[in-house]
């Protein structure tokens, strides 16, 4: 089981370079070498950030993407949900129909407990906190 899978592992990453740009549109030929990411994965990703108002599309000469929103707007859970749907431990499906034990289950009312706790730690996670603690580890770095 992988909590993040690599679509959304790649659209924080090329999130993160384009707000480090500081309003720069970067091309996705640039993303592509500087994150070393496949040119093709990596514009299906953008195109799905363009379509989701994260990133704009400037298209022609001198085109790329641009943040569409504030790092401190862009939530990781919501990058989750775009990505890979609601964040779900256990389905509780057996053959397409849902667990006939599913209202008495204490595995799944632990799983649920989890899944709640994991969601109210990702809650207050945007692209400016990530970058913020990118900062101080490269700060640290340097002592």
């Amino acid at each position: 089981m992988k909590l993040l899978t690599r679509n959304t592992d790649y659209a924080v990453r090329a999130l993160s370079y384009i707000a480090m740009e500081n309003g720069r549109t970067i091309t996705v030929a640039e993303l592509s070498e500087e994150l070393k990411i496949s040119w093709s994965f990596l514009r299906k990703i953008l195109q799905i950030l363009s379509r989701e108002g994260l990133v704009f599309s400037i298209k022609g000469k001198g085109g790329g993407f641009r943040l569409a929103q504030p790092a401190n707007r862009i939530f990781l859970l919501d990058l989750i949900r775009i990505f890979q749907g609601l964040i779900r431990l256990n389905a509780c499906i057996i053959n397409n129909t849902a667990c006939p034990n599913i209202r008495i289950c204490i595995l799944k009312k632990k799983i649920d407990i989890i899944e709640k706790s994991i969601i109210s730690e990702l809650h207050p996670v945007t692209l400016e906190t990530l970058l913020n603690q990118q900062n101080e580890l490269l700060h640290l770095q340097t002592i």
